[in-house]
């Protein structure tokens, strides 16, 4: 064997282990057979990095290989994330693949939620990926809306005092300012007033301690008044009342109707014609006795006969 021979193995055998030993690193045997190959999209990554551990039921099984955008258009953004099981333990296509974060600290991993209904996954197969959401992840997302509402609260706060700094000009201040003494004046007079008014009752409690003396009295005297008017039986006075308007009706009625003497006399006109010719009489009579009373009264000592009555006669 020559000498370049020997040198040209040595040379192979030196690459070989090179890269063996490059991939045995990161955690790949390639002399291994029983390594599979199998592949999860998912929408963001949640901190997964290659050489991330991949874990079955907590074991570690193998790692993450490679990580690539999806580039069909319908998924443009998505990512595959490519990684290696070096165990013969079987599981169906139906398996879940999460990515969780062990503690808060360390970078995310993957890990084979295993399914066993179904086909067998084989190498190349492309898996359902999830994201187990982590502490971190679970604030952030309940923080999330609270940011959005804190950021809108400033915003309006914001313009709130941008507008209060357009208001409170130079002149709007001087005007509160006044309008500020114009109050404390006020409210020195009221003071002084409200000291006034104590100042005269003070001075005038004897006399209101007689007007609230009488005004007891007059309380008292129309308390009395209410209880008399309160024994004063109403209903009696009024049901009399009523009879007395009732019989009035009723004596009304009969008069209009012609019953009695007084209805005669208003409704009988014969009646009112015979008495307005009597009264005519006798008031002819009256002036005829106050004229010729010789007529009617005759005293005479010889006997001489009285004058006859003359009907015709003027008066």
């Amino acid at each position: 064997m020559s000498k370049e021979l020997k040198t040209g193995i040595i040379a192979v055998i030196i690459i070989g282990i090179s890269i063996w030993g490059f991939n045995f690193l990161k955690g790949q045997n390639i002399l291994d057979p029983s390594s599979r190959t199998f592949k999860v999209e998912y929408a963001e990554i949640g901190g997964l990095t290659k050489s991330s551990a991949v874990t079955i039921n907590g074991l570690k099984v193998g790692k993450v290989d490679n990580i690539e955008f999806e580039t069909r258009e319908e998924k443009r953004g998505h990512l595959i994330v490519t990684f290696i099981v070096d165990n013969k333990f079987e599981f169906s296509r139906k398996s879940i693949v999460k990515i969780y974060s062990p503690n808060p600290l360390s970078v995310s991993n993957l890990a084979i939620v295993p399914n066993y209904d179904g086909e067998v996954a084989i190498s190349g197969d492309l898996l359902q990926g999830e994201i187990e959401e982590s502490l971190f992840t679970s604030i952030g997302e309940r923080l999330n809306p609270l940011q959005q509402k804190i950021e809108s609260v400033i915003v309006r706060a914001d313009t709130l005092f941008s507008g209060v700094n357009k208001i409170l000009n130079d002149d709007t201040i001087n005007g509160i300012n006044t309008s500020i003494a114009s109050l404390s004046g006020t409210i020195a007079d009221i003071r002084n007033t409200i000291q006034a008014a104590n100042a005269m009752v003070v001075d005038n409690q004897e006399n209101l301690k007689s007007t609230l003396e009488n005004t007891k009295n007059i309380t008292e005297n129309f308390s009395k008044v209410s209880d008399s008017l309160s024994a004063v039986d109403f209903n009696k006075i009024i049901n009399k009342a009523a009879q007395a308007v009732s019989n009035f009706n009723e004596m009304s009625e009969k008069i209009n109707s012609g019953e009695g003497t007084v209805g005669k006399l208003i409704n009988d006109k014969r009646m009112y014609d015979n008495l307005e010719a009597a009264t005519g009489e006798l008031e002819q009579l009256l002036r005829d006795i106050k004229r010729n009373p010789k007529r009617y009264i005759h005293f005479s000592i010889f006997g001489k006969s009285p004058e006859p009555y003359d009907e015709e006669l003027k008066y």
